[in-house]
């Protein structure tokens, strides 16, 4: 990163996308994903990603319109009851979610900085391990001369815990753990999440009308931190894309899977 200047594009909620996502690092000097690189359910093509591989569009189209309606308790029974129906879910997932992540992970360019979002298995990462990628979580990193910290996944409600068993198992942290992975950055200037901030803006989805889960954490490091910028993903239509906290520019980087546009952070 030699010069006066920096250029790093941001990537999250990649969502199988691997072809927009081999452009993603043009002309950068780094590329920093904050992930949900898996396509499992494509609200958008019922054909598409792992439940419609594996249960065809038109019982993906009833899931999804239970979630439209906001009927989630029939979503998940539904859902559950298509599982069941299989002799060997789990086994059919993993290879289904490796598949996709030998053509994700062989598109990231050099060097790529990349934290888990829920919808990722980040215990399978370690397979697709080499020179010029770095996986970080509840870490920091120096990036042309800055300060990066990454935490990766959502944060579950209160008194909720990760259900066991299910053919997917997507990276769901308790507010406890989460805060533990906020708590070992020290000295942040950029902040690198696949969460928001639990600011009412941010965490609000126009389209599906519901407000997503952000983290109390986050807030509390921006307020006593003061990074320059605090980057973001996993609400797909927010309110505020980005908004001024304190001193930090707050911005949700987009859903990269639709708009195959990274966001340009320079300095």
């Amino acid at each position: 990163m030699a010069g006066s200047g920096h250029r790093v594009h941001v990537v999250s909620d990649v969502h199988g996308n691997a072809e927009a996502l081999a452009r993603a690092g043009d002309g950068a000097d780094a590329l920093v994903v904050l992930g949900d690189l898996i396509d499992f359910v494509d609200y958008h093509d019922h054909g598409g990603g792992i439940m419609g591989r594996v249960f065809g569009p038109e019982k993906v189209g009833v899931y999804a319109r239970l979630r439209r309606e906001r009927s989630h308790v029939r979503a998940s029974g539904y859902i559950r009851e298509l599982w069941s129906q299989l002799d060997d879910p789990r086994a059919l997932v993993e290879e289904a979610v490796l598949e996709q992540y030998a053509r994700l992970f062989a598109v990231l360019p050099t060097p790529t900085y990349a934290t888990p979002g829920n919808v990722d298995t980040p215990d399978l990462w370690a397979g697709f391990a080499r020179e010029g990628l770095t996986v970080l979580d509840g870490a920091t990193t120096e990036i042309g001369g800055l300060r990066f910290g990454f935490v990766g996944g959502t944060v579950l409600p209160e008194g909720i815990t990760p259900r066991r068993g299910s053919a997917f198992r997507p990276y769901l942290r308790t507010p406890e753990d989460f805060a533990a992975g906020v708590a070992g950055l020290t000295g942040v200037e950029v902040l690198c999440t696949h969460v928001p901030p639990d600011l009412p803006e941010l965490v609000y989805d126009v389209v599906a009308r519901r407000a997503e889960l952000g983290s109390a954490a986050l807030v509390g490091l921006i307020r006593e931190q003061r990074p320059r910028w605090s980057l973001f993903g996993h609400v797909h239509q927010p309110l505020a894309p980005r908004l001024r906290f304190g001193r930090t520019e707050c911005v949700n980087v987009g859903h990269f899977q639709r708009t195959e546009r990274a966001y340009v952070l320079r300095w």
